[in-house]
C-alpha cells in the first residue's frame, strides 16, 4: 500500500474501515482544486487515504511524488491502476464510476450529460483558469510571476461580467443548477464562487443565495475540514505509517 510523500496520511472512512480495503488515494490539501475532490468523495461517502501534502512547500517536488505526477501539481487521485491529476476530471470520473446517492444528478442521457459538461467547461475555463488563477498568479504569487495590476483588475471585471450574464438564471434557481438535484457542476461552481468571495469579488445577491444554499451541505463542510492544513485530523482518522516512497 502506497504512502504519503512526506509521511503524513489519513484514512477517511468509517471506524470499521480497514486500510487494506481502501482503493482510493488522494494527494493534496489546502487548495480550492483539492477541496473539490475531498468534497466529491465526502458526498459519495467513499473511504480514501488522504496524503496531506501542499503546493509550494517542496512536498510536490519530491522524487516519490514526481513519479506519480511529473507536473508537481495537486490534487492527484489514484484509483487502482488509474492516476488522474485534474480536479474537474476527477470529480466527473468519481460521479460516473461510483453509485451516486439519491438527489445527485449524474445523467447517462447524452443531452443531459452535455448540459452538465457545459456548466463544467464554463466554470473551469472562464472562471477558474481565465480569471481566478490569473489573479492568483499576480497577487498571491506575485513574487514568482510578477505584479500585473491591470491584468488583475481586468480579470476581476471579467469574472463579474460572466456571472452577471447568468444572474437571471440564479434568480430562478430553487436549489441547485439542475433544480432539486445536486451535481458535479455545483461543486465546481461553488468552489470558484468561494474563491472569488475570498479575494473580494462582489457577487449578485441571487448568486450569493445560491452559494449559501450549496455551502450548507454537510459534505461541503466536512470537505473544508479535511482540506484545511490548520485543522488536525480527528482521533478516529487513522494515520498511516511513514514511508519515503509512493
Amino acid at each position: 500500500m502506497s504512502q504519503s510523500a512526506n509521511g503524513s496520511a489519513v484514512l477517511w472512512g468509517l471506524p470499521t474501515t480497514r486500510q487494506a480495503e481502501v482503493s482510493l488515494e488522494l494527494w493534496g490539501i489546502g487548495s480550492t482544486r483539492a477541496l473539490r475532490v475531498h468534497w466529491m468523495l465526502a458526498e459519495l461517502g467513499l473511504p480514501y487515504i488522504s496524503h496531506r501534502i501542499q503546493s509550494r512547500t517542496g512536498e510536490t517536488m519530491t522524487a516519490a511524488y514526481l513519479r506519480i505526477n511529473p507536473r508537481h501539481k495537486i490534487p492527484t487521485l489514484r484509483h487502482g491502476p488509474l492516476l488522474m491529476t485534474e480536479s474537474a476530471a476527477i470529480v466527473q470520473y468519481l460521479s460516473e464510476r461510483f453509485e451516486t446517492p439519491i438527489g445527485f444528478f449524474a445523467p447517462t442521457h447524452p443531452a443531459q450529460r452535455a448540459k452538465v459538461y457545459q456548466w463544467c467547461y464554463f466554470v473551469m475555463s472562464e472562471l477558474d483558469g481565465h480569471t481566478l488563477y490569473v489573479i492568483r498568479r499576480h497577487v498571491g504569487l506575485s513574487h514568482i510571476y510578477g505584479e500585473a495590476p491591470t491584468a488583475v483588475e481586468s480579470a476581476k471585471a471579467y469574472f463579474r461580467e460572466q456571472i452577471e450574464a447568468l444572474e437571471p438564471s440564479f434568480r430562478l434557481t430553487q436549489d441547485y443548477l439542475f433544480g432539486e438535484e445536486f451535481s458535479v457542476a455545483d461543486i465546481l461552481l461553488v468552489t470558484c464562487l468561494d474563491w472569488a468571495r475570498g479575494i473580494g469579488i462582489e457577487l449578485p445577491a441571487s448568486v450569493v443565495a445560491y452559494f449559501e444554499r450549496v455551502a450548507s451541505r454537510p459534505a461541503y463542510r466536512e470537505a473544508r475540514r479535511r482540506n484545511d492544513p490548520a485543522i488536525a485530523p480527528p482521533p478516529e482518522a487513522r494515520v498511516t505509517s511513514s514511508a519515503d516512497t509512493i
